[in-house]
């Protein structure tokens, strides 16, 4: 398993040119996991803000229903489900993000293709992660002292001003670390989107086990690259929870 291990890893890698496969496998990895972080803090923040306003109003009603149900068949159904219903199933139907080119690099010869599959890619998970980021910014409003909330009532702003410039920027603060920890499940899950041909980090890999033969060394380096990643979120999420500690 391990014999000639530098060889085999020369050959798959520097010789054969297998670390430029890796390269735009880990851009595009990075690429999904970081806008759908981004999309699902925003829809996540909404569905979050939708359940915790108090009210009986029937729109009220409506709105906290579709919430609910969202959030339960989001979190209730797997992320590779979701990718194989939306890009054989629904993209195909409405015929959206039907886009196709390249991007190079700077200052070297690898291009970045940007595909319709890596677009829904995008959204799918910004979606699934929408559905356990409004879990947390939901525990993290009502982690925020009530009298904050009366306080803005009492000065005379309006119930959605006070949520967006007195609650809300309050609970994105205590909730920063439980968001970096969701990019790092989002960076492991982005593993599954080459089942809709996405050219991620993992099919990047299968690529160089295709070219050399050789299973080993390709998904040793793969569970590198991985490991890296969240070790470098790790870190910088811990010290994004140590500096907020000292901030309180």
């Amino acid at each position: 398993m391990f014999e000639n291990f530098f060889g085999r890893l020369d050959s798959a890698f520097l010789s054969g040119g297998g670390y430029k496969l890796m390269v735009e496998g880990l851009f595009n990895t990075i690429l999904i996991a970081f806008c759908a972080l981004i999309i699902g803090v925003i829809l996540g923040t909404v569905f979050a803000v939708i359940n915790v306003t108090p009210g009986k109003g029937k729109v009220n009603w409506i709105l906290k229903k579709i919430a609910s149900v969202y959030i339960t068949v989001i979190r209730g159904t797997p992320v590779m489900v979701q990718l194989l219903l939306v890009y054989f199933g629904i993209a195909p139907v409405i015929k959206a993000f039907q886009i196709s080119f390249s991007v190079a690099l700077p200052f070297s010869s690898i291009k970045i293709k940007v595909t319709s599959a890596l677009v829904w890619a995008i959204l799918v998970f910004g979606i699934n992660s929408s559905a356990y980021v409004a879990e947390i910014v939901r525990s993290g409003i009502q982690a925020v002292d009530k009298g904050q909330m009366e306080a803005g009532r009492s000065l005379g702003l309006p119930y959605s001003i006070t949520m967006v410039k007195v609650v809300l920027p309050q609970a994105i603060k205590n909730i920063l670390p439980a968001l970096g920890n969701e990019l790092i499940v989002l960076i492991k899950e982005t593993s599954v989107a080459g089942f809709i041909t996405v050219f991620d980090l993992t099919r990047a890999a299968r690529a160089v086990v295709a070219n050399t033969y050789d299973a080993f060394v390709p998904y040793f380096v793969l569970a590198s690259i991985y490991l890296a990643l969240v070790m470098i979120a790790t870190y910088f999420v811990r010290r994004l929870e140590r500096r907020l500690g000292k901030s309180d």
